[in-house]
């Protein structure tokens, strides 16, 4: 037997079990219709929820900013790679968020690494309560930091009460909390992880990852919907799906994020975001600011498309967001599905599996954004209505 021979069994047993992701390939700019694989296919999973991706004035600032800056930053952000631009994108996203200051990694996943492990990293008197379906980032950020952790039950309350409570004595808590859970759509009870936290005197970190530029005024994200400004201590964000771009950044008050700053490892050892990244999100700050007639253009398009296949039938779990998830429960079934609706109806809409999702609990997870038009949505639905028959979903 070879060295690794073993892989390409894994590789067929994944293949076996439905659990194989099948990856495919855009071969135009992000938009509600693209070319994948050579064909002209309706765009119903990508998280450009505001359709910001392709935008003209965010391609310009682009554009801009390489002309003006070049295409690296060239550096880690503490030694030569700290432009203008980053300080200005900081600046707006503090102001955005109504806090202080705020700091930017060149990811969503850099941003929790950099943040949770720098509150972590070492400690012996702080403890993480995580919420049990907390973003993968996030996981991996708290294993990174060494830190104790205790999991409570997802969106439960009482479980995270009585975690509290079991790790009381330690000096620091740290609660660590998707707002908006990426495979269901639901929203963390943020006013009642507030409440709690004052009670056991810990501290709140939220990723907010889906609820910027969808929730809030103007997208101010989940802190903002609930009004729970001042009470939240870190929001992280992520700059790649609403504003259509590439970054991540956590905002809070000043000397909290200056300490991320100077403990958080992405931003210590990884060069800084390019320039024209930096440029584009600025702009798609700047869009946000201004209107929010995209983020209104979302929820109607959501709300159609929502209520069409809940009328056909459909179990779409608690969704409270654009985030769509089309519960067909088994995996093999979930993967014929996609294929069919690539093959057979032109839409792109990829299988959710395991390990993304627990075992029986497969589905198809669309997401509406603004630039779709509300008959992109009712085909959608009657797409899924014709070919839930066709497979005997639909009895």
């Amino acid at each position: 037997m070879g060295r690794l021979d073993w892989i390409k069994e894994e590789l067929e047993n994944l293949k076996k079990q439905g659990l194989y992701v099948t990856i495919r390939k855009l071969q135009t700019a992000q938009g509600p219709w693209v070319v994948v694989n050579g064909k002209r296919v309706l765009n119903m999973c990508s998280n450009n929820y505001l359709g910001l991706a392709a935008h003209p004035r965010i391609k310009e600032a682009a554009i801009k900013a390489i002309l003006d800056y070049g295409v690296g930053a060239g550096a880690v952000r503490t030694i030569a790679g700290t432009m203008e631009l980053h300080e200005i994108l900081e600046e707006k996203l503090a102001r955005f968020k109504r806090r202080e200051a705020a700091v930017v990694f060149q990811s969503g996943y850099n941003a929790n690494l950099g943040a949770l492990s720098a509150l972590g990293w070492g400690r012996k008197d702080l403890v993480f309560v995580s919420e049990e379906l907390n973003h993968a980032s996030m996981i991996d950020a708290m294993r990174l930091a060494g830190a104790p952790k205790v999991i409570y039950k997802h969106v439960d309350v009482e479980d995270l009460k009585k975690k509290l409570e079991e790790v009381k004595d330690y000096r620091i808590k740290v609660i660590v909390t998707d707002g908006v859970f990426s495979m269901d759509g639901d929203l963390a009870p943020l006013p009642e992880i507030v409440e709690l936290a004052e009670q056991y005197n810990a501290i709140v970190y939220v990723d907010d990852a889906h609820g910027e530029g969808v929730l809030g005024d103007h997208g101010r994200g989940i802190v903002d919907y609930y009004k729970l400004h001042g009470r939240v201590d870190f929001e992280m964000g992520t700059l790649s799906k609403a504003f259509g771009v590439i970054g991540g950044y956590v905002a809070g008050d000043r000397e909290s994020i200056e300490f991320i700053k100077q403990r958080g490892r992405p931003f210590l050892f990884s060069s800084a975001m390019n320039p024209p990244d930096v440029a584009a999100a600025i702009a798609a700050v700047e869009i946000l600011e201004e209107s929010d007639e995209l983020i209104r253009r979302l929820w109607e398009n959501t709300n159609i498309l929502q209520k069409g296949l809940r009328d056909a039938g459909f179990d779409l779990g608690n969704t409270r967001h654009p985030i769509t998830p089309v519960m067909l429960y088994d995996e093999k079934l979930t993967q014929e599905f996609s294929r069919r609706l690539f093959d057979e109806y032109n839409i792109f809409a990829q299988a959710i599996v395991y390990p993304t999702v627990p075992k029986g609990k497969a589905r198809i997870r669309l997401e509406p954004s603004a630039a779709h038009k509300p008959e992109d949505m009712k085909y959608v639905v009657d797409s899924f209505t014709e070919l839930a028959r066709k497979t005997g979903f639909f009895k």
